[in-house]
C-alpha cells in the first residue's frame, strides 16, 4: 500500500467531528500524552505506516468541569425558552449556585460573602479559567436578557467571553440601545466583521430613541480623561518628560472631545481599532443610505479640521501605561482620517456626486484638505533633503 493509499483510507475512515466539541476546554496535554500508546495489533500482516493509539483519557478535573458545565448548560438553555416564567433573581440564583460549587469542587480561593453586591463578578473573575466557552455564552444571553449590564461589561473586558459572541453580542446590544457596551465590544473584540462594521455605522450615525442616554455615558469617560490629562499636564511633581507626555496627551484628547458629538465619540472607537481596513470600511459602505454617508463625511470633515487647527496634536500610545490616559489609545490619527474620508470618496463617488449636500459639505472641506497637501509635499520635500544630507555625511566617513 503507497502512502497516498494509507492517507486516504484513514481520511475515509476518520469519524465526522462534530461542530460542538465533546471537551470545551484547552485540555492539559502533559496528563495524556504520557497514557498514549500504540494499539496492539496481533497480525504480522499490519504493515500500515498510520498506528492507532489507545490509553487516550482526560484528568478527573477537566472531566468534572465539563460535567458541571454541561448540567449548568441543559438546565439553564431550558429555563431560557420561557423568560415569562424565569426571572433575573431565579438565573442569579442557579448562576451564583454553579459558581460555588466550582469553587468548592477545586478549592480555588476561600468562601467570598454572598451579600456583597458584586458578588456574581467577584465569582466569575476568579473562577474566569474554568468557565468553558459554551457556559460563558449561556450566562452571557442571561445577562443580556435581563439586563444585567454591570456583569455584561465584566464578561467583556475580562475576556471571558472571548470571541465568539461578538456578532450576537453587537445585534443584542443594539437591540437594548446599549451604546458604552457596543463601544467595549469594538475595544475588546478582535473578529468584528464588516457587517458588524456597517450595523455600528447605522447605529451611531443615526441612534434610535432611547439611544443617546447611554451614549452620554461614553461622553463622561471621555471628558474624565480629558479633565485627568489637563490635570496631569499641570501637575509640577511630575518628571520633565512625563509632564510633556501629559501635555500632547491633553491636546489629543481635547480634540478628540471637543465638537463631537456623544454618537460620534462612540464612532472613534471603530476608526482608531486596528480591525477597521480598507477592505472592512469599503464593504461595510454599501448598505449605507445617502444621508448616513453625508454625517460620516462631516465626522471626517470635523477631523481634518481639527487636525489642522492643532499640528501639534499626534498619536502618544505611551500616556495609556505612564499616565493611565487609556483613551488616548483610541483616538483616530490624521492618517486614518484621511485614508477613511478617501476611501468613502472613491468607493462612494457614484452615488455622491448627484448629491448636492455632499457638495457643500465638500467645498467646505476643500481649502482645508489643500493646505494639509502642500504641508505633506514640503514634509515628503524635506525628508528627501535630511536622506540626501544622512547620504552625504556617510560618504565623506
Amino acid at each position: 500500500m503507497t502512502l497516498l493509499e494509507v492517507i486516504t483510507k484513514a481520511s475515509i475512515e476518520q469519524e465526522t467531528q462534530t461542530p460542538q466539541s465533546k471537551y470545551p476546554i484547552v485540555l492539559n496535554p502533559d496528563d495524556i500524552f504520557t497514557n498514549l500508546k500504540p494499539e496492539s495489533k496481533d497480525s504480522e500482516e499490519d504493515v500500515s505506516l498510520i498506528k492507532r493509539v489507545e490509553g487516550w483519557k482526560i484528568s478527573e478535573t477537566d472531566s468534572e468541569i465539563i460535567k458541571m458545565g454541561n448540567e449548568f448548560c441543559k438546565k439553564l438553555q431550558r429555563k431560557l425558552k420561557n423568560t415569562n416564567l424565569f426571572k433575573k433573581d431565579e438565573f442569579l440564583k442557579l448562576l451564583n449556585s454553579f459558581l460555588e460549587k466550582n469553587r468548592k469542587s477545586f478549592h480555588l480561593f476561600e468562601e467570598i460573602d454572598s451579600s456583597l453586591s458584586n458578588y456574581t463578578c467577584l465569582m466569575i473573575k476568579n473562577l474566569r479559567f474554568f468557565i468553558t466557552p459554551n457556559v460563558a455564552a449561556l450566562i452571557l444571553e442571561g445577562c443580556v436578557v435581563f439586563e444585567i449590564w454591570d456583569l455584561v461589561d465584566m464578561l467583556i473586558v475580562d475576556g471571558v467571553v472571548g470571541r465568539f459572541s461578538s456578532s450576537n453580542l453587537i445585534d443584542r446590544l443594539i437591540e437594548k440601545k446599549r451604546s458604552n457596551l457596543l463601544c467595549l465590544c469594538i475595544k475588546h473584540f478582535s473578529d468584528i466583521q464588516s457587517s458588524d462594521v456597517r450595523t455600528l455605522l447605522k447605529y451611531f450615525l443615526s441612534p434610535p430613541n432611547g439611544a443617546y442616554s447611554t451614549m452620554v455615558n461614553v461622553r463622561k469617560k471621555w471628558e474624565k480623561q480629558a479633565l485627568l490629562a489637563i490635570e496631569k499636564a499641570t501637575d509640577g511633581s511630575l518628571p520633565i518628560e512625563n509632564l510633556a507626555l501629559a501635555k500632547q496627551a491633553s491636546i489629543l484628547l481635547m480634540i478628540a472631545h471637543d465638537d463631537f458629538s456623544s454618537a460620534e465619540l462612540c464612532m472613534h472607537y471603530l476608526f482608531a481599532s486596528s480591525e477597521i481596513d480598507d477592505l472592512t470600511l469599503s464593504y461595510s459602505l454599501s448598505g449605507l443610505d445617502g444621508s448616513v454617508k453625508l454625517k460620516l463625511i462631516r465626522y471626517f470633515g470635523k477631523w481634518v479640521k481639527k487636525y489642522l487647527r492643532f499640528p501639534q496634536a499626534g498619536p502618544c500610545p505611551k500616556a495609556a501605561d505612564v499616565l493611565g490616559l487609556r483613551l488616548c489609545g483610541w483616538v483616530p490619527s490624521l492618517e486614518s482620517v484621511v485614508k477613511y474620508l478617501g476611501l468613502v470618496l472613491d468607493k462612494q463617488f457614484a452615488s455622491l456626486v448627484l448629491d448636492a449636500e455632499v457638495h457643500d459639505e465638500l467645498r467646505s472641506l476643500e481649502e482645508d484638505v489643500k493646505f494639509l497637501a502642500a504641508e505633506a509635499r514640503f514634509c515628503s520635500s524635506l525628508a528627501v533633503v535630511v536622506k540626501n544630507l544622512k547620504r552625504m555625511k556617510r560618504e565623506k566617513n
